[in-house]
This record gives C-alpha cells, structure tokens and sequence, in this order.
C-alpha cells in the first residue's frame, strides 16, 4: 500500500485538495479562485508564487451577496479570474464568497423541478 505514494497518489491528493476544495486553478497567467468550503470553515488563506511574484491569497465568508466582492491589490476586481503579473512583487488577494443560507425548502423545490440536489 505504502508504494501508492511513490507513483503519483501524492500528486492526485494535492491536486484534489488545492483545485477541488480551495477552488485554486490557473490557466495562463489567470488565476481561478472558486473554493468550495465546508460549511464550518469561515476563512482560509494560501500563498502562491506565480514566477518571481508572491500572491497572498485569504478566502474569507462575507456578510452578504452585496459584500462578496474581490480584491487585488485593494482594488476591487470583477469576477473570480485574478490577472497575475511576474514583476517580483508580493501582491495581497482577497476573496469574499458569499453562500446563500440553505433551507429544507430548496430541497423540495429542486425535487419538483427534477434536480438531484439533497441536503448535506
């Protein structure tokens, strides 16, 4: 079992962990950040390197959809694609993700409507 390791499992895990829970994807010189967190996570935070440059990214939970905004450099960004820039600067990310509360009723209006969705 131990072997598993050594043949790229490792990597599966990472890749798992890093693109499927922390929502972290980069094409190009975009970089994604869509976390799918567990409910009891209220924030996390990850450091890329993206070449010379240093990203410093918080994924935090905001207050509401109006406060679920992004910033890059305190500037606020449109979206959920950071453009990454190698200029040998450390560059701060802030990521608000706003989740809609989860009620036993939007259950029973994704069965009507014929989605599989069934609560957590």
């Amino acid at each position: 079992g131990g072997w598993t390791w050594y043949t790229g499992s490792a990597g599966w895990m990472y890749q798992l962990i890093v693109e499927s829970l922390l929502g972290l994807r980069r094409s190009g010189n975009q970089l994604r950040v869509c976390p799918l967190l567990p409910r009891d996570w209220k924030d996390f935070e990850m450091h890329y390197r993206y070449g010379k440059s240093a990203y410093d990214i918080t994924c935090r939970e905001a207050g509401s959809a109006a406060a679920a905004t992004n910033l890059l450099d305190g500037l606020e960004t449109s979206g959920d694609t950071i453009a990454m820039v190698d200029d040998g600067k450390t560059h701060s990310v802030i990521v608000n993700i706003w989740r809609k509360s989860f009620r036993p009723s939007d259950v029973a209006d994704s069965k009507s409507a014929g989605s599989r969705l069934t609560p957590g």
